[in-house]
C-alpha cells in the first residue's frame, strides 16, 4: 500500500514530462542497436539504476572548485521500441522524500552529473539549512522517461551520500589602518587580491610606518582579523569587545601581504617592487592638460618595473606626475626637487613644485623610481639614405633643422639626388632606433625600433629640395626647388 501512495505522488509530480514533445527526429532503432554510440562505463539495457562515486565526504573550502563526487546511471531500457530517453535527476536530504529536492533535467544520453565542491556546500547551507561541520546524508535518484506512446516513466534505487558542509569565510579581503595608504577609512580600504585558491588573498604596494589590521567588508570596521598570538598568525574578531590586536609596520616600503584565512595565517615580506604600478601626467605642457580624470598614463617597463616612461608631444607649460586620477587632487604625486631628480609629494601637503617645458616639441621623459630621478628629452630628428648627401652612413646622419618655435617640426633646404630616405631619431649605428617612416607621400608613422617595416621615400630628379617633417600632426613635404 505504501509503494503505491510514493508512485501515485511521484506520478503526479512528473506528470510534466509525460507530455513533452519529440524536439528532434529520432532514428528508429532497438536499444542494444545503438549501444554502440554509449560509453564504455555505461551499462546498456536492463534496469535503471544510479550509482555514487562517494558515499561518503567531508567538503573543504580549499577545494572550492573542484568535484565532490558524481552520480552515474545505467540507460534503463525502452522496451525494444526504439524510442528515445531522456533522464531526470534528483537530490534531496534523507527523510524529506524528494519533497524538496533539487531537480535537473539531463536530457539524452547523458549518464553522469558532477557536483563540484563550491556549489554542494552553498545547497547544503542555503537549500537545506545545513549545520557546518555536521555530516547530512543525501539522497539521490534518477528518473527515466522513454518517448513511446505513450511516455513511460521509470524511478530507480535512492543511493544516499553523506557529507560534511564547511563554514565558508569571507570572498572579499581589505587592509585599513595609519600603515595603509587609505588610513583608517573603511569605505576607502584597500582590497586584497583572491588567489587561484580563494581562501588566500594577496595585497602587494605601499605601507607606511605604522599599524594595520583586515576588514571583510569595505565600509564595515566587523567583521575583522586581528593579529593573533603572533606576528604570522590571525585571529577573527566579531564583536568590539574582543582584543583589537593590530599589526605594525616599522619602515616605510613595498610590501607583499600573504593571508591564508583557513590556516590563520599570515606573511608580511618586504618587495622589490615599486610603490606603484599606475604613474599619470597632469598640467598645462601634458596632452589633456589639468583634467586629472583624464591625466596621460605613463608607460611601465615590463624589464624594469621601476622606469616608468612618456613618449609623446609636450607645449609649453607645467606639468607633475599623480599616482592616480582622483579628481579630489589629494593623492600622492611625484613633484620636481631639480631638473634630474623628484620627490613624493604626500597627498593633502602644500608643496606644489612643478616642472617646465619651454619649447613645444616631442619629448620621451623617463621616470626611475628606485632613485627619484628624472630625465626630459626632447626629441630631434635626422635624415638618411641614398638620396641624401651622406647616404646610408647613419653615424653621420643629416640632422634637420628645429622649428624656432615649435620644436616638432624639422626641415632640411638642400641638395638631395634619385634615391631613398627616411627620418630616425638618432644617429644610432645598430639601427634600432626609432625611426619615421613613409604612409605615403604626404604622411608618415613612427616606425618602433627592431620591427620589421622600412618603408622609405623616393626621390627621381636631383636637385635642391625643402623637406619638412611634423612630428605632431605626422605630415611631410619634399619638394624641389
Amino acid at each position: 500500500m505504501k509503494k503505491r501512495t510514493i508512485w501515485g505522488n511521484l506520478k503526479h509530480k512528473l506528470q510534466p514530462y509525460t507530455g513533452i514533445l519529440l524536439t528532434s527526429i529520432v532514428a528508429v532503432c532497438l536499444l542494444t542497436a545503438c549501444d554502440q554510440n554509449l560509453p564504455d562505463n555505461i551499462i546498456k539495457s536492463g534496469p535503471l539504476a544510479i550509482s555514487a562515486s562517494k558515499t561518503s565526504l567531508v567538503l573543504n573550502q580549499k577545494d572550492i572548485k573542484n568535484e565532490a563526487f558524481n552520480l552515474t546511471w545505467t540507460t534503463g531500457t525502452n522496451s525494444g521500441s526504439g524510442a528515445s530517453i531522456s533522464y531526470l535527476i534528483q537530490i534531496d536530504k534523507k527523510g524529506n522524500n524528494f519533497a524538496t529536492a533539487i531537480s535537473q533535467d539531463m536530457g539524452k544520453g547523458v549518464y553522469a552529473k558532477s557536483f563540484n565542491v563550491g556549489d554542494l556546500n552553498d545547497s547544503l547551507l542555503i537549500h537545506w539549512k545545513a549545520v557546518p561541520g555536521t555530516a547530512v546524508e543525501l539522497e539521490a535518484r534518477v528518473i527515466s522517461t522513454v518517448y513511446s506512446t505513450p511516455a513511460v516513466t521509470t524511478t530507480s534505487d535512492v543511493v544516499t551520500v553523506s557529507v560534511t558542509p564547511y563554514q565558508p569565510v569571507t570572498k572579499t579581503l581589505y587592509i585599513i589602518g595609519d600603515a595603509s595608504p587609505k588610513g583608517w577609512d573603511a569605505n576607502n580600504a584597500l582590497a586584497f587580491t583572491p588567489q587561484s585558491d580563494p581562501t588566500v588573498f594577496v595585497y602587494q604596494g605601499a605601507l607606511n610606518a605604522g599599524s594595520f589590521k583586515l576588514l571583510t567588508t569595505l565600509g564595515q570596521f566587523l567583521p575583522s582579523y586581528n593579529k593573533g598570538a603572533d606576528d604570522s598568525h590571525i585571529i577573527l574578531r566579531t564583536l568590539d569587545s574582543q582584543a583589537d590586536d593590530k599589526f605594525t609596520i616599522t619602515e616605510t616600503a613595498v610590501y607583499k601581504v600573504t593571508v591564508s584565512l583557513l590556516d590563520l595565517s599570515i606573511t608580511v615580506a618586504k618587495a622589490d617592487l615599486p610603490a606603484y604600478s599606475t604613474i599619470y601626467m597632469v598640467g598645462d605642457a601634458t596632452p589633456n592638460g589639468w583634467d586629472i580624470g583624464n591625466a596621460t598614463q605613463l608607460v611601465q617597463s615590463s624589464a624594469n618595473p621601476f622606469i616608468f616612461t612618456y613618449r609623446g608631444v609636450m607645449k609649453a607649460g607645467d606639468f607633475k606626475f599623480p599616482v592616480n586620477r582622483n579628481t579630489d587632487w589629494g593623492q600622492d604625486m611625484f613633484m620636481k626637487t631639480d631638473d634630474t631628480h623628484m620627490y613624493l609629494h604626500h597627498g593633502g601637503a602644500s608643496d606644489d613644485n612643478k616642472w617646465t617645458i619651454a619649447k613645444k616639441g616631442y619629448y620621451t621623459i623617463t621616470l626611475n623610481l628606485l632613485d627619484n630621478s628624472i630625465s626630459i628629452y626632447r626629441e630631434k630628428l635626422y635624415m638618411v639614405g641614398d638620396a641624401t648627401p651622406i647616404g646610408w652612413t647613419i653615424t653621420s646622419a643629416v640632422e634637420m633643422t628645429e622649428d624656432a618655435t615649435d620644436g616638432c617640426i624639422f626641415t632640411y633646404t638642400g641638395p638631395m639626388v634619385a634615391g631613398a630616405f627616411k627620418f630616425p631619431v638618432n644617429r644610432d649605428s645598430s639601427w634600432g632606433q626609432d625611426m619615421y617612416m613613409r604612409t605615403d607621400d604626404t604622411h608618415m608613422y613612427r616606425h618602433i625600433g627592431g620591427q620589421s617595416d622600412d618603408n622609405k621615400w623616393s626621390i627621381t630628379a636631383a636637385g635642391n629640395y625643402v623637406i619638412t617633417a611634423n612630428l605632431e600632426t605626422l605630415a611631410m613635404s619634399f619638394v624641389k626647388q
